[in-house]
């Protein structure tokens, strides 16, 4: 079992794409950027709110618009967008069995529950790193990595994609306003 949700999978993934050439915030709409990843819009759709919520992410408005980033790239970080996402996960639960032992005969001794559990301890010792880890990388770092993993002429392909996606709603939206209405028509 996993411990975050694959809608942080998805929301970073999709964060990428909306992170340009040189580091700028570039624009998509969930729609596009769910057929992009091939991931499902539904549930993309309610990552995005909650990365809005957080204000990770603003709406842009208008026939070609979607979200873009809230500020800077290299500002987002990637345990940002988790808690966004995901929350407050916890990697590990005490359940304080350290006093449950069979040899203190229902009555465990002083020693035994005395300060913090050792066990608990080491965990949210872990957990504490894995969150600075998650700190200290942006979605600029990340988009920057795939940038030097994908062949040179990959960024412009998908920037090229969605400026095309975009075109042909603002082309759609276009021929809908000349359109003239039936009840306008005159007899």
């Amino acid at each position: 079992m996993s411990l975050y949700s694959a809608g942080v999978e998805y929301g970073i993934h999709c964060l990428i794409f909306l992170v340009g050439d040189r580091g700028e915030s570039r624009e998509a709409s969930v729609r596009d950027l769910a057929e992009l990843q091939g991931v499902p819009l539904d549930y993309l759709a309610k990552i995005f709110t909650k990365l809005a919520k957080a204000k990770l992410v603003i709406a842009t408005e208008g026939v070609r618009g979607g979200f873009k980033l809230s500020r800077p790239s290299d500002e987002i970080s990637i345990l940002d967008i988790v808690s966004a996402i995901d929350g407050q996960k916890l990697i590990f639960d005490c359940k304080e069995i350290r006093g449950r032992c069979a040899l203190f005969e229902g009555s465990p001794p002083s020693w035994a529950l005395d300060g913090q559990c050792s066990v608990h301890a080491v965990m949210m010792s872990a957990q504490k790193r894995m969150e600075e880890a998650l700190a200290q990388q942006t979605i600029l770092d990340l988009a920057r990595k795939v940038g030097r993993k994908s062949p040179p002429e990959f960024p412009t392909q998908v920037g090229q994609w969605m400026d095309d996606r975009r075109e042909r709603k603002s082309g759609a939206q276009s021929v809908a306003d000349r359109t003239i209405p039936l009840t306008d028509i005159s007899e």
